[in-house]
This record gives C-alpha cells, structure tokens and sequence, in this order.
C-alpha cells in the first residue's frame, strides 16, 4: 500500500498514480506495486508551500504549431490533429481525447566517435481541453523508442492516462533509436541522453510547446516512470527538482549499473546448477532451477512468512518480519537423491542464497543489493528476466553502456560475455571514466546525491516511490535503504514530501 502525499495536487495526479501502481513495470523490471491508498492533505513542507490548484485551459493552436514554437535545435517533423478515440497503448485499447498530435527531434548531430547520427526524437500529445498539467513520461529498458505519449505511467495499459483526464503529455526515445541499441553506448554523448540529458534538454522545450499551444506555460509539472522509467524519475527528482511539482518512481533502477552487473553474476551462479546445454552448446539457465523447484521455494516463503502482516492471503507484506522467519536452508528440502521439483540440491541452495544476498566480488564486497525472498519468484516474470534477458540484455547494457571504455566491442557477446565477466577487473568499469567518456556511468545514470532531496523539498515538491519485492533486477531492498538514507537526511522523517512503500 503506498499512501499519497499528492492530494494537495488535486484528483487528476491522484488518480494517475494510483493506476500506476495497480500496473506491473515495463521494459527493465519485474514486479509492479499494490494499489489503493488514501488521500490526506500534507502539511506544507519545510521552507515550502503546498501548491495551488492547476487552472484547465484550451488549445488555441495546433497544426501551426511548427512556427509558432520554434526552439534552438528543435525539428518538427509532423503536427497533426487526432480526434476522440482509442489508442493501443501496451496491447490495449486506451480512450484519448481529441488532441494535437507534435512529434519531432531535438540535437541531430553526428558522432566524432562512432559516425552514426543521433537526435533525441519525441513525441507530445496536447488535449483539446486541458487540466492545465504537464505530464514527461519516462519510458524504459535501454529506452530508444518514442511511445505513444499517453501517461501509461505504469507499463500496464490502464484505461485512465494521463492523456485521458488533460494532461499534455511527453515521450521519448531518450537520445537514439531502437535500432542503435545497445551500441548507441559508443557515443560519449548518447550515453549521457539517456542517462539525463535528454530530459534536460525535452522539458523546456516541452514547455515552450505548451505555452504556445495554450497561451501559457503549466501550472503543475510531474514526471513519472517505472523500472527504467523510475530510474529517470529519481533522477529527475535530484537534478530537476525546479522544474517539476510531483515525481513518481517505480521499481526505480536508480543504481540500474550495479544491478545489471548483478545479473551477470547470476548467470555465472546459475551456471554451476544447470543440467543441460542449449543446441549452440551453452549452459540453458532454465534448467538451473527448474519451474517446480521456483514454486516450492515460493510455498516455503509463504508458509513461514504469509500470516505475518496479520492476513494469510497469499501475499508477503511484512517484508523486514520475513526476512528474519525464512531461512533457505532450513526451510526448503535438501534433496536426497534427485532431483524432482519437491526440493533442492545443497548446491542449489547455495547458489540461490548467494544470488539474494546479493552479487560480490572474490573479496567479498558487495557490488549491487540483497534480495527479499517472495512468492513471486516462482512467476514467468521472475525466470523471464533471472535466466534470459539477464544474458542478452544486461550484457548488452553493461558492455556497451556502462563500462568504460566499452567492453564488448572486443569481446563475445551473449553468455559468453555474462561468463566471462569478472566481477574483480570488470566490474569497476562502471565507476571508471576516460578523456573520451569522461563520466562514469555511476555518473550519468544515477542521481547526484539520492539522498540529498533538498531542492524538491524546499519548493514543496512531491516524490512518491513504490517497489515490488519480486523484482528480478531492481532490489526493493536497495530502495528501501535509500529512503531510510532520505529519512536520516531530513530529522528522521522525509514523509512530509517523499513517501516509499
């Protein structure tokens, strides 16, 4: 359950955000939040004030909009007029309102360093009738597609957007396309697009659009995402605090570097259990642990851990209380003899613990987070992203993206480059910088100082952040240090303007 502290920004972002969390994240991330929670008015944060309500407007311009809206560096490749309708959003059909429909691209340029062309494409979707709100959706995984600007904030298809109810509404493809994914991280400068230039860069442009459009700027700015998108919504919320009145975080990969290397860690643990070998010759990781064994671990987490919020109802609420109930080697069956989905072997177990205890190096330091063991490990979410994309996409993004200099280039790719990653010499790659790329991806992808949220708080801004436990990738656990991080910055109580559940 998360509760709001966004009341004061009246029942359009409420309602926004509770649609978010009823959808499971998108794009980098498993897991999704639990929905439904009150709304109070928040007291007026320290050194702020609780912000007036946004007043609706109407369009005065679209289809000349090109013109009237010029801005440095800016192309306007197509302004169109989309009547009242459904879109597909995420495979659904999602009600839209009549709108301006402004897509284009900002900072075309061409790459010194791998003579590929780059631009931060968009699109902004601008309803007829507007609630006077501005809504930049931050979209996911290695990002590099403009997805319909609706405000689908969650990575679901909910029928309520942010479109829907009057927002005017971004997307991005955050610096380069999907076809120059994940190799767009040989360009110093794409690698810093879509960490957090391209939001720099989009939202007074964005603004600018709007106050032509409507003959003023917004009076209420958010920026919300999932997974990725969270990551940028953290982001956003250290680096862009002036610019935006309510952020919303989901599954948020704010230290995404750290859990992609963890994930190659994985498929090195996972390697030791498997028991067959895939047509090219590989270890198959969906033979580590079987679907069988992932569900008995999943019923001894719930045995010892479901009654402890109170309610036996399938769902693990108490978190902290299960992690001092469950105990992987006293509570899940060591096999005798073979294997047959009712237990695990001791190495199993072994490899299962090392992997939520979290990815270390040969010395023991920890490099990314622990895990909370929940039910939900034994989903098709939780394999889809432990056993395959974690040697596909994670090597994609920490050899091209995260490491410095690029690693892949030069090396295999796929699970031979998860394998073959070593977690003493590689690993530091993400904390590294050079005169070429001269931030680290510990720089351009995470917030300068997370727990530092002075400036949002200040100007009476809002932050709402919610985590699944069974997130594959992204450990509930790191997002709860944060915000006891966050806590311990601000007199031992951050909730008058960030909540976390």
């Amino acid at each position: 359950m998360v509760q709001s502290v966004f009341s004061s920004y009246r029942p359009a972002w409420a309602a926004l955000a509770a649609a978010s969390l009823l959808a499971a994240c998108g794009g980098g991330g498993g897991g999704g939040g639990g929905g439904g929670f009150p709304f109070v008015p928040p007291a007026p944060s320290p050194g702020g004030s609780t912000p007036s309500e946004a007043r609706p407007g109407t369009l005065q311009s679209c289809t000349d909009l090109a013109g009237k809206a010029a801005f440095g560096s800016t192309v306007y490749t197509s302004v169109s007029t989309v009547a009242a309708g459904a879109l597909t959003v995420a495979g659904a059909s999602t009600p839209a309102p009549e709108h301006c429909l402004v897509q284009g691209q900002m900072n075309q340029r061409t790459s010194s360093v791998d003579g590929k062309t780059y631009a931060i494409g968009f699109e902004m979707r601008l309803p007829f009738n507007w609630n006077g709100r501005f809504f930049y959706q931050a979209n996911g995984g290695l990002d590099g597609n403009v997805a319909r600007a609706t405000g689908s904030v969650g990575g679901g298809a909910p029928t309520t957007t942010a479109l829907h109810m009057g927002f005017a509404v971004i997307s991005s493809d955050a610096g380069h396309s999907g076809a120059q994914n994940p190799t767009f991280g040989i360009d110093p400068q794409a690698r810093l697009d879509y960490g957090y230039n391209a939001v720099a860069q989009l939202t007074p442009m964005a603004k600018n659009l709007i106050a032509k459009a409507y003959g003023r700027e917004p009076d209420r700015s958010y920026f919300g995402g999932c997974s990725n998108g969270g990551h940028h919504a953290m982001v956003a919320a250290a680096r862009f605090a002036g610019q935006y009145d309510g952020i919303l975080a989901g599954n948020p990969g704010f230290n995404l570097p750290k859990a992609a290397v963890a994930q190659l860690y994985g498929v090195q643990q996972y390697a030791r259990v498997t028991t067959a070998n895939t047509p090219a010759g590989k270890p198959d990781l969906q033979t580590a642990f079987t679907p069988a064994e992932m569900s008995t671990v999943a019923d001894a987490v719930l045995g010892r851990c479901d009654a402890l919020d109170g309610a036996a109802d399938g769902i693990v609420a108490d978190v902290q209380a299960c992690t001092q109930a469950f105990d992987l080697a006293r509570d899940v069956p060591t096999c005798s003899g073979t294997r047959n989905g009712s237990c695990l072997t001791a190495t199993q177990k072994d490899v299962l613990g090392n992997i939520f205890a979290g990815a270390r190096n040969s010395a023991g330091t920890a490099l990314y987070s622990s895990f909370p063991f929940d039910a939900g490990i034994k989903g098709a979410d939780w394999r889809q992203w432990e056993f395959s994309n974690s040697q596909n996409l994670d090597t994609a993004a920490v050899g091209f993206v995260f490491s410095t200099p690029p690693l892949a280039p030069s090396r295999p790719f796929g699970i031979d480059f998860a394998l073959g990653f070593s977690m003493d010499a590689d690993a530091p790659t993400i904390f590294a910088s050079n005169a070429v790329y001269t931030e680290s991806a510990m720089s351009f992808m995470t917030p300068p100082n997370p727990a530092n949220l002075s400036a949002l708080r200040d100007r009476g801004g809002k932050l709402m952040v919610y985590h699944g436990t069974s997130d594959a990738v992204f450990s509930s656990d790191d997002t709860t240090r944060w915000y006891e991080q966050l806590h311990a910055a601000n007199g031992d109580d951050a909730s008058g303007f960030a909540r976390f559940r």
